[in-house]
C-alpha cells in the first residue's frame, strides 16, 4: 500500500506544481503563464458548507424517491394483481433507464454547470414522482404505466451523481472535496433510512398512494428552494449555445478523448468503479436474504437498519479525514489510495468471516463494519475523478457510474446462480472479497492526483483546445 508523505524535496516536483493551483496554497506559478479559470471560481468555505448541507439533503430526497417504489411494490402488486415477474420487471426498469443517461447528465454538467443540471432533474424526477400514483389509477394496464414511469425516473435520476462530480470539480477545492463528496454521499444512506422508516408509516396508515406523494412533493419542494435561494431565481436555461461554448472548462475533442482513456490513472479509477459499485449492489441485493436463510427469527428491522446507522457517520469521517491529510501536505494520490485501502481492503477482512459466522450478532456486526468501511470510496476513487480531469470530471465519472451500473446488475444476477449451484453463501463472500481486490490492486498500482486533462507538450499549465 502507498505510504503517506509530506510534500517535501522528495516529492513529485508535478503534484507540487499542480498543488500550487489552489488558493489556500501559494497562489498560481509563474504570472506569465495563462491562468487557469477554475480557483477563480470556487466557492468560499462559508458557501461550500451551505452548498453541502443542501445537496446532502437531495441526494437524500433522491433515495427517498427512488426507494418509494420498492417499498409500495407488493401493496401495489396486491391492489392491481402482479406477478412476481411483473414487479421484477417495474423494479428493474429503473436500473435501465438509469444507465442512460449517465454520460450525458456529465457532459452537459461541465459545458453548463452541475447546479443547472441538478436543478432541472430534481423538480422533473420529483414532479415524476408525486405524479405515479395518478398514472397507476387511470391507466388501463398500470403494469406498462409503472414500468415507463421507473424507466424514466432513472432516467432523470441518472444525471445526479455525474452532474454532482462536475460541480465539486469545478466548484471546491482540492483539499475540500473529499467531505463534500462523502458527506453528499452519505445522503443515500440517510434517505434509504427515512424512507424505510417514515415511508412504512405512512404506507400503514394512509396507503401506498401517500408514500409518492409526499416524497415527491419534498423534492420539488428542494428544487424550487434551490432555485429561490441559492441560485438568487435565475432561470436554469440550457440552450444549444451553452452546450457548444463549454463554458469555463475545457472542451476535448475525441481525439483527445481517446487519449484520455490511454491514461493508465483513468483506466485505474474506471476499473475501481467498476468493482466498488459491482459488489455494493451485491451486498445491498443479497443481504437481507442472507440474514432470512441463515437466522429465520431475526428481526429484520435490525439487519436492515444498524449497518446504514453505521455507514452515515462512517462516510462523514472518510470525509474528513482524507481532506485533513491533504490539508497538512500530504500527497493526495497516497490519500486516495488510503480511503480505497479501508474501502476494499479492510472491507473484504470481514466480508470473510461472515463466511464462518455462527450468532446472529456477530453477523450484524461483520456487515456493519463492513458497509460503514465501503462508504470511505467517497474519499478514494469517487473523488479521484475529479483529481484527475476537472474539465471533464461530470463526463468522466458518468462513464465510471455507467460501466459501475451493468457490471452491478450483472454480478447480483451472477451471484444468485452460485447460491442456486453452490447452496452456500461462501461462494458469494468469496466471489465479492475476488472482485474488491481486483480493484484495489489495480487502483493501488496506477492511481494518481495529478491532472491528465491537460496538454502537457504545449505547457505546463495550457489548457486542451479543439
Amino acid at each position: 500500500m502507498a505510504i503517506l508523505q509530506k510534500h517535501g524535496k522528495n516529492s513529485s516536483p508535478d503534484l507540487v506544481c499542480l498543488k500550487e493551483k489552489n488558493p489556500d496554497k501559494t497562489g498560481v506559478a509563474g504570472s506569465h503563464q495563462k491562468k487557469w479559470s477554475e480557483p477563480n471560481t470556487y466557492w468560499p468555505r462559508p458557501l461550500a458548507r451551505v452548498w453541502t448541507v443542501v445537496l446532502l439533503l437531495g441526494t437524500c430526497l433522491l433515495y427517498c424517491a427512488r426507494v418509494a417504489m420498492p417499498i409500495c411494490a407488493v401493496s401495489m402488486a396486491e391492489k392491481f394483481n402482479w406477478t412476481k415477474r411483473d414487479q421484477g420487471m417495474v423494479l428493474g426498469s429503473f436500473f435501465w433507464g438509469y444507465c442512460f443517461t449517465q454520460v450525458l447528465g456529465g457532459y452537459v454538467s461541465d459545458r453548463v454547470g452541475g447546479e443547472k443540471v441538478l436543478l432541472l432533474s430534481a423538480a422533473a424526477w420529483g414532479a415524476m414522482t408525486a405524479f405515479t400514483p395518478v398514472l397507476a389509477h387511470f391507466c388501463s394496464q398500470p403494469i406498462f404505466s409503472m414500468t415507463l414511469a421507473r424507466f424514466l425516473m432513472g432516467l432523470l435520476q441518472g444525471v445526479h451523481y455525474p452532474s454532482l462530480a462536475s460541480l465539486c470539480s469545478q466548484k471546491v477545492v482540492e483539499s475540500e472535496r473529499g467531505f463534500l463528496m462523502s458527506t453528499v454521499g452519505s445522503g443515500s444512506y440517510l434517505g434509504t433510512l427515512v424512507i424505510g422508516g417514515a415511508g412504512s408509516l405512512m404506507l400503514d396508515l394512509y396507503g401506498w398512494e401517500s408514500v409518492f406523494y409526499v416524497s415527491g412533493m419534498l423534492s420539488v419542494l428542494w428544487a424550487y428552494c434551490m432555485w429561490k435561494y441559492l441560485l438568487n431565481g435565475e432561470g436554469p436555461i440550457i440552450t444549444l449555445e451553452s452546450l457548444g461554448s463549454g463554458g469555463p472548462q475545457s472542451k476535448l475533442s475525441r481525439r483527445h478523448w481517446l487519449r484520455l482513456f490511454k491514461q493508465p490513472a483513468v483506466c485505474a479509477v474506471i476499473i475501481t468503479h467498476l468493482c466498488t459499485a459491482s459488489t455494493f449492489f451485491t451486498l445491498l441485493s443479497w443481504l437481507p436474504t442472507y440474514f432470512k436463510d441463515t437466522f429465520p427469527d431475526a428481526k429484520g428491522w435490525v439487519f436492515n437498519v444498524i449497518p446504514w446507522f453505521v455507514a452515515i457517520p462512517s462516510s462523514l469521517f472518510s470525509g474528513c479525514l482524507s481532506d485533513h491529510l491533504i490539508s497538512k501536505g500530504y500527497d493526495t494520490a497516497a490519500v486516495r489510495k488510503l480511503m480505497q485501502f479501508f474501502s476494499m481492503g479492510v472491507s473484504s477482512v470481514f466480508t470473510l468471516l461472515l463466511c464462518g459466522t455462527t450468532t446472529f450478532p456477530m453477523a450484524v456486526a461483520f456487515v456493519s463494519v463492513t458497509m460503514g468501511l465501503t462508504t470511505f470510496s467517497h474519499s478514494g476513487v469517487s473523488v479521484n475523478v475529479q483529481d484527475l480531469a476537472p474539465s471533464c470530471a461530470g463526463a468522466l465519472f458518468g462513464v465510471m457510474n455507467t460501466c459501475g451500473a451493468f457490471s452491478g446488475v450483472l454480478m447480483v444476477y451472477f451471484s444468485g446462480y452460485l447460491i442456486e449451484a453452490t447452496g452456500s453463501w461462501a461462494s458469494v463472500f468469496a466471489l465479492i472479497t475476488v472482485v474488491n481486490l481486483v480493484g484495489l490492486v489495480t487502483f493501488l498500482a496506477f492511481a494518481e492526483a495529478r491532472r491528465v486533462d491537460i496538454d502537457s507538450s504545449k505547457g505546463r499549465y495550457h489548457n486542451i483546445h479543439i
